[in-house]
């Protein structure tokens, strides 16, 4: 089929799809033929896999029947939609020229690309998520990562040299599409992610980057955005740059800057915390049951979205915090949610609009949004403008109103118009002159046939005669069958029905052809003027999107100030100390799915205490006790109020999960190795301003490893100086207080009584005196003469491992970071080491094996 003569052998509308095929050689390409896109060849078996559609056959290719595949037009967003999910591209083929005026097949070309990265038509995103395109490269041992959210604009590079942070940061944007070169060395890291594109080395040129850029945002150089001097970054932009335009086929007007991210600008969280926290995203994969489902009470698609951006990236600037907590106390104090939020549920997602505008692709209701946001905009400006807080101020200030556009969208858009601009009827009466005179020629009708009607009947004398239309058969005279023999000659018959006949004359076929050529003209000027409409309001973007933004903004604060209320979190207090003072803290998404009080509990992290070795026993609540210490310190940094009586938040540069494991399978780690490897990256990367939790480590192997490895673990992070939670069934390691300074044991509390335990989930100072494992297998339903055998067992066992685990501890306390452990000693080691088996008969080392037996036992 790639071949000349194979193309020459087709007839000319297969050699016309095949031309515009080659152009789009790896992507489904949908070609418009009448009421349906039609695929073809590859593309027709891989489409009916995909939608579950039928695979027929057209002509032949070859000798071989062409296999053919379909979509109507009319419903094609809802086969977009789920091609797009499963990370497919679709060119689009459309028909341009006048199948009238056409000589073989009617001209086509692709108008636009759909990828997963680059759609904006709101059938095909999530309204509540954002919809990344990203790209990425590795030149001068460094990593170029930039993402572009078509949705709003928004273009953003990154520049770093490890491989941790490229995982983090595909982690934390979770693109929905990647490009990446042909030669990429790290193309294994990206297997999580669908859509992936790979693009040529060429098109990663830092050079050409430079000049696509600047062409774009109309400036000599990029001096003036702070991104000159991360070339890196750069080719990484300007590939994606490329990609967009080569896919959209237009301008794009709302792409006006380009802006940098620098690690120390925000708290760091490595996708293990991610994942841990369930900021977004419960370990199961859901939605339920997460941070963001408790806070984010937003009235718009795009506030929520914005939320979700600030708790995935809490930021370090402390004058922004406090503008923030600041607006959501102002908010709170002058009772202003009630008024705000109805009148931002009414604004509704205009950033996503603005986008469609912008890329020309708006459709008529979206332009009603637009138009109904206009007219919120003067409701909002005295509720903020007199409110006494500074950042309120400036939100109504970069909020604005619009009286212009407003004026021109009640002028040019019927209150109620179709879906799309092809169905007619968009463009108000009275916004153009020429096409009411179309329009009143078609709506005149129904007066001019009414004449047309009584003067038949009064002529003929038929009083049942009447006038009608059909789209199959135009207008008509229709005269019962028992009447017809009183026709004139000159009624043509059109049409027989059982009880009807239907007739035409000349007047009247004259007349249905001026009709309908008027209606034809009518919906082609209101094509144009729709268009027209489109580039009325393009120069408005750059101020529209400033709006949106600053609506977004408030869409957050209101929402945080509510939740603040509504859950009775408090203001945290910020500063450059070192420590985390919280005062009846709370887990924020625990509280809100139990039905029992929440019991709070204090977190002290200072510079006179930064380890806390934490016991007690399992469902003790020593998991959640970290997991909230970490969600308060985070909803500190994105401005929040936090889920405590008092909060005082030192200087945080990172927050460290390391809180349960499971098999990684596709890359064959076991659990346990999964647990070293994000224990690596902590004592790798933690810092004395960084929060570190960490949970049971150790455990996945023997119990001497295993308790080694935490005491080194815990003595390296308390040499390291980070505020650290450190949770552990090893009791030993309650022996680190005695001999690290700065650290100390406190326990989650617990009660036994006969058989059964109560946990009482409150932290208090000391060491645990027992982990009560027993007590919890009894709870989980282990059968009670399992229990009582386990009861026996652990007697035994603690009887003879008295003399076993004091050289343990004590080659501990001397820390196994620093000298290698001593060999343990024990009656039977010792009674082995002295035996020459050699020198011993079968009777003699029959009778020693029995003697060992025994000292085992006894000892």
């Amino acid at each position: 089929m790639n071949s000349t003569d194979t193309l020459a052998s087709h007839t000319p509308m297969m050699r016309q799809y095949l031309s515009i095929k080659a152009e789009h050689p790896e992507i489904l390409l949908f070609y418009r033929m009448g009421d349906f896109y039609e695929l073809f060849f590859d593309d027709a078996k891989r489409a009916a896999e995909l939608l579950d559609i039928s695979l027929t056959k057209r002509g032949k290719s070859g000798g071989e029947p062409i296999p053919m595949a379909g979509v109507p037009y009319h419903a094609v967003e809802n086969y977009l939609a789920r091609l797009v999910d499963k990370g497919e591209s679709v060119a689009i083929c459309e028909q341009i020229g006048d199948p009238a005026l056409s000589k073989g097949p009617v001209e086509r070309k692709v108008v636009r690309i759909v990828t997963p990265g680059t759609v904006s038509d709101e059938a095909l995103l999530d309204e509540h998520r954002d919809n990344l395109l990203v790209s990425i490269c590795y030149q001068q041992e460094q990593f170029g990562l930039a993402w572009f959210d078509i949705s709003s604009g928004r273009f953003v590079v990154q520049q770093f040299k490890t491989q941790s942070q490229l995982c983090t940061e595909l982690q934390r944007l979770n693109p929905a599409e990647i490009l990446y070169p042909e030669m990429f060395a790290y193309e294994s890291l990206l297997e999580p992610y669908k859509g992936l594109r790979r693009r040529g080395e060429w098109e990663f040129d830092t050079q050409t980057a430079t000049q696509l850029l600047n062409q774009q945002f109309g400036t000599q150089h990029l001096d003036g955005f702070g991104v000159s001097q991360y070339p890196v970054a750069l080719a990484a932009a300007g590939c994606l740059l490329g990609y967009v335009k080569d896919t959209q086929r237009t301008q794009l007007p709302h792409l006006r800057a380009i802006t940098i991210e620098q690690a120390q600008q925000y708290v760091q969280l490595d996708a293990a915390t991610r994942k841990n926290l369930e900021l977004t995203q419960n370990l199961a994969g859901g939605s339920e049951h997460t941070l963001s489902s408790v806070i984010d009470c937003c009235v718009t698609a795009m506030g929520s979205r914005l939320l979700k951006r600030w708790i995935h990236q809490p930021i370090t600037n402390r004058s922004i915090l406090a503008n923030r907590q600041q607006a959501i106390q102002q908010l709170i104090d002058e009772s202003l949610t009630d008024a705000l939020q109805p009148l931002l549920r009414n604004i509704g997602d205009i950033e996503r609009v603005l986008a469609r505008l912008a890329l020309k692709s708006a459709r008529p209701r979206d332009l009603v949004r637009l138009r109904n946001a206009f007219t919120q905009l003067p409701l909002l400006q005295p509720i903020l403008v007199h409110s006494q807080n500074h950042q309120l101020q400036q939100l109504a200030e970069d909020i604005g109103e619009f009286p212009e556009l407003l004026n021109l969208l009640e002028r040019a858009i019927v209150d109620n118009p179709p879906v799309l601009i092809r169905d007619g009827g968009v463009i108000a009466t009275g916004y153009h002159a020429e096409l009411d005179e179309w329009r009143d020629l078609s709506s005149g009708a129904s007066d001019y046939l009414s004449q047309i009607e009584q003067r038949e009947r009064n002529t003929t004398g038929i009083n049942t005669l009447k006038l009608g239309f059909n789209r199959v058969h135009g207008y008509y005279i229709e005269v019962s069958r028992g009447q017809s023999h009183l026709v004139p000659d000159y009624y043509v018959r059109r049409q027989t029905l059982k009880n009807m006949e239907r007739y035409i004359i000349p007047e009247l076929k004259e007349y249905e052809d001026k009709v309908l050529s008027s209606q034809g003209k009518a919906l082609a000027l209101e094509k144009r003027l729709y268009d027209e409409l489109l580039d009325l309001l393009l120069p408005s973007i750059g101020r529209l999107q400033k709006s949106s933004d600053a609506l977004a903004q408030l869409d957050v604060l209101t929402n945080l100030a509510e939740r603040a209320l509504t859950l009775n979190y408090c203001c945290p207090t910020l500063d450059d100390s070192e420590q985390i003072d919280i005062k009846a803290g709370r887990h924020a998404v625990i509280e809100q799915a139990i039905s029992s009080p929440f019991i709070a509990n204090p977190t002290h992290l200072n510079a006179q205490q930064r380890l806390q070795v934490i016991t007690g026993p399992n469902m003790g609540g020593k998991s959640t006790f970290m997991r909230q210490s970490a969600l308060i310190v985070l909803l500190a940094h994105i401005g929040s109020f936090v889920p405590a009586e008092q909060a005082h938040i030192g200087q945080i540069d990172r927050i460290f999960t390391r809180i349960g494991a499971s098999d990684d399978l596709a890359s064959g780690r076991s659990t346990f190795m999964v647990e070293m490897t994000e224990t690596a990256n902590i004592l790798h990367n933690a810092t004395r301003h960084s929060l570190v939790l960490m949970d049971e480590i150790g455990r996945g192997t023997s119990t001497y490893d295993g308790l080694s490895l935490a005491w080194a673990c815990a003595e390296k992070l308390a040499q390291i100086g980070a505020l650290t939670l450190f949770a552990t069934h090893y009791f030993e390691l309650t022996e680190l207080a005695e001999h690290l300074n700065h650290s100390m044991n406190i326990h989650l509390d617990a009660i036994e009584h006969d058989d059964t335990i109560a946990f009482m989930h409150q932290v208090q100072p000391g060491a645990a005196n027992k982990s009560y494992g027993l007590q919890v297998a009894a709870l989980a339903g282990i059968p009670l003469d399992v229990i009582t055998m386990a009861r026996k067992k652990l007697s035994q066992l603690e009887s003879s491992s008295q003399r076993i685990t004091k050289p343990v501890t004590a080659v501990l306390e001397n820390s196994p970071a620093q000298q290698p452990m001593t060999p343990m000693t024990h009656p039977v080691i010792e009674q082995l080491q002295a035996l020459e088996p050699d020198e011993l008969t079968p009777r003699e080392a029959l009778d020693v094996l029995y003697a060992l037996k025994r000292l085992a036992e006894n000892a």
